[in-house]
C-alpha cells in the first residue's frame, strides 16, 4: 500500500506552490528563503563535518584512550549507524510534527551530544554519544531539505538544493583540515566542542528565521514494526563484518549474524507492503533510475568514507606527519570537491546525471588504485594528485544524487526519496569502514606472522600476535621503550610494510565498487519531477 505522506497544492492549471495553502506567509526575516538557506546551512553543515573531521582525530582519541582498533571503528560506525537508520523515520517525524520543531530540536540534541563527548573520558561513553549524535543529527538533515521545498519558489527550488549539497560536500571534504588544526592546537574534544556554538548559533537563527511549514496530509501513525526490523538488519550486517576478523569469516557466529541481516531485510521488506504507512514506500523502488541513484549513493560513500578512514592513520602513523600536516595533505581532495561541485551542477543541468556521474565514479575508480600504490616513501606530490583525482570524481556524485533521486520520485513521495538519498549514503560510509576495515584486518591476520619471522624477529606468542596485529591495523609499530634500536627499527619496517600491504588490498576493493557504480551510474536520468520542485508543502 502507498501512504499518502504529502499533498500536492497545484490544480491543473495552477503554477506550483512552495507551501501549503494554510501556510502564514513569509514576514521580513521570518521565512525569508535565502536566510532560511543560510540557517539550515549551519546546521547541516555541523552534522556533515561531524562525519569526517572524527577520522583525523580517531589516533589521538586511540592513544589518549587506550582503545582497540574495533573500538575506533565504533566511533565512525555508531555515528553513521544511528543517523542512516533514523533519517526516514525523522523525516516523518517533521512531516507530522513540522520541519522547524523537529530542526531546533536536532539542533540543540546534537550540540549537546558533542560536549558530552568532549567531556568523555572512556571509549564507551565516547560511543554512546556518538550514537545520540548520530540520532539528532537524523532530525536535522530531512528537515533542512524539507524546509528548503517548503520556502523557495519552483524555478529557485534545484539552485537553493545545489548550494545545499555543496555545503555538504565541503564540510565533509574539509572535515580532516579542521580536525588537524584542532586535534594539534588544541585537544581532540574540541573536535566535539566546536559543535556548542555553531550548535547555538543554529538554534538562534532557527528561532528567529525558521518558519513552521507542515503537509496538510501529515502521517498520524508510525512504522515501529519497520523502524525496529530496519535496525535490527543493519546492526546485525554491520556487526558481523566489524567481529568477522575477530571470529573468522567461516565461523558460526559470522554468519549467523549475515544471515539474520538477511532474514530482517526480508521480513522489513514483507512488512511495508502490508503496513498503511510504510516506514519506506516500496513502489518508489519501481522507479530504475531512482533505484540506480539509491545504490549509486551507497557505492560512493563505501568507497570513499571506508578509503579515507585508512589515509588518516597512513599520514600520520606511517608518515610520521602531525594532525594539522595530514589535514593539509589533504587539502587537494577538499579542493577539488568545492571546485568540482558546482562545474559539476553546470555540467549536469546541462547534460543530465549520466555522463557527469559515471566519469565521476571512473575517476574515483582511478583514484582508489592510485592510492592502492602508495608506499611508505611516497611523496607529497603523487598523494595530492591521487587526492585531487578523487575529490574530482566525487563532486558530481554528491552534487547530482538529489535530482536522480528526488526527481525521479512520485511527487507524493519525494521527503521519503529526500530521506532515502541521505541514509543511503550514510548506509555506504558505515559499511565502507566495516568492510574495508575487515579487509584490512584479514590481510594484516594474514602477513604479519610470515613477515615477522621473515624480518629475523623473535617469534611472537598468540597474545604478543594478537596485540601487534591490532597496533598495525593502525599503522603503529608495536615497540616498547625497552626495545633495542636495532631490533625497534626491524619491527617498524614490518608493521608499516604490513599496513601498507593491508591499505592497498582496501583501496583495490574500494576501486572495484567504484567500477561497479560506473555502472550503475549509467542507469541514472532526469528526474520527470526535478524542475517541478516545490509543488508540493514538504520534502
Amino acid at each position: 500500500m502507498t501512504s499518502q505522506t504529502t499533498i500536492d497544492t497545484t490544480g491543473p492549471g495552477d503554477k506550483a506552490q512552495t507551501a501549503p495553502s494554510d501556510q502564514p506567509p513569509a514576514q521580513g526575516l521570518r521565512g525569508h528563503p535565502w536566510f532560511t538557506l543560510i540557517t539550515v546551512a549551519v546546521g547541516v553543515m555541523m552534522v556533515a563535518l561531524d562525519g569526517t573531521i572524527v577520522a583525523i582525530a580517531n589516533p589521538a582519541i586511540q592513544k589518549d584512550l587506550g582503545a582497540t582498533f574495533a573500538e575506533v571503528q565504533w566511533i565512525t560506525n555508531g555515528y553513521f549507524l544511528a543517523l542512516a537508520v533514523s533519517l526516514i523515520t525523522a523525516g516523518k517525524l517533521g512531516d507530522r510534527f513540522g520541519h522547524r520543531q523537529t530542526f531546533l530540536i536536532g539542533v540543540v540534541g546534537f550540540a549537546a551530544a558533542s560536549g558530552a563527548i568532549g567531556l568523555s573520558d572512556s571509549i564507551a561513553l565516547v560511543v554512546t554519544f556518538r550514537v545520540l549524535q548520530g540520532l539528532f543529527g537524523a532530525l536535522l538533515m530531512p528537515a533542512a531539505l524539507g524546509l528548503l521545498r517548503a520556502t523557495f519558489p519552483a524555478e529557485k527550488l534545484n539552485m537553493a538544493i545545489g548550494i545545499w549539497g555543496m555545503v555538504i560536500g565541503a564540510s565533509t571534504a574539509g572535515g580532516p583540515i579542521l580536525g588537524g588544526v584542532l586535534v594539534e592546537h588544541v585537544s581532540w574534544q574540541s573536535v566535539f566542542f566546536i559543535n556548542v556554538p555553531v550548535g547555538l548559533v543554529a538554534l538562534v537563527l532557527g528561532v528567529l528565521i525558521l518558519l513552521d511549514h507542515r503537509a496538510q496530509n501529515a502521517p498520524r501513525s508510525f512504522d515501529l514494526l519497520g523502524i525496529a526490523l530496519l535496525s535490527a538488519a543493519m546492526f546485525c550486517l554491520v556487526w558481523a563484518l566489524i567481529k568477522a576478523p575477530t571470529w573468522g569469516w567461516g565461523d558460526g557466529m559470522t554468519w549467523a549474524f549475515v544471515i539474520g541481516s538477511v532474514v530482517l531485510f526480508a521480513a522489513f521488506a514483507l512488512w511495508e507492503t502490508k503496513v498503511k504507512e510504510p516506514l519506506i514506500p516500496l513502489a518508489l523502488f519501481r522507479s530504475v533510475p531512482l533505484s540506480a541513484g539509491v545504490v549509486l549513493m551507497v557505492l560512493m560513500a563505501i568507497a570513499f568514507m571506508g578509503g579515507l578512514f585508512f589515509v588518516t592513520f597512513y599520514l600520520q602513523n606511517v608518515h610520521g606527519m602531525k594532525p594539522i600536516d595530514a589535514g593539509m595533505h589533504l587539502l587537494p581532495l577538499t579542493g577539488m570537491m568545492i571546485v568540482g561541485s558546482p562545474l559539476a551542477g553546470a555540467m549536469i543541468t546541462r547534460l543530465g546525471p549520466r555522463i557527469p556521474l559515471a566519469g565521476g565514479m571512473a575517476a574515483t575508480a582511478i583514484a582508489m588504485y592510485g592510492m592502492s600504490t602508495l608506499e611508505t616513501d611516497t611523496g607529497s606530490a603523487v598523494m595530492s594528485l591521487w587526492f585531487a583525482l578523487l575529490g574530482l570524481g566525487l563532486a558530481p556524485v554528491m552534487v547530482g544524487a538529489t535530482e536522480v533521486i528526488v526527481g525521479n520520485a512520485p511527487m507524493e513521495l519525494s521527503g521519503v526519496a529526500g530521506g532515502l538519498q541521505q541514509a543511503a549514503m550514510q548506509i555506504g560510509g558505515s559499511l565502507g569502514t566495516a568492510v574495508l576495515g575487515a579487509v584490512m584486518a584479514s590481510k594484516v591476520d594474514g602477513d604479519l606472522p610470515g613477515n615477522w619471522t621473515a624480518a629475523g624477529l623473535p617469534e611472537l606468542t598468540p597474545a604478543q600476535l594478537d596485540q601487534a596485529s591490532e597496533a598495525v591495523q593502525v599503522g603503529v609499530a608495536p615497540v616498547t621503550p625497552e626495545t633495542p634500536a636495532e631490533v625497534a627499527v626491524k619491527i617498524t619496517d614490518v608493521a608499516h610494510d604490513t599496513f601498507i600491504s593491508g591499505m592497498s588490498l582496501a583501496s583495490l576493493v574500494a576501486a572495484g565498487v567504484a567500477v561497479v557504480a560506473v555502472f550503475v551510474a549509467l542507469l541514472t536520468k532526469r528526474g520527470e519531477n526535478a524542475e517541478a520542485g516545490a509543488g508540493v508543502g514538504h520534502i
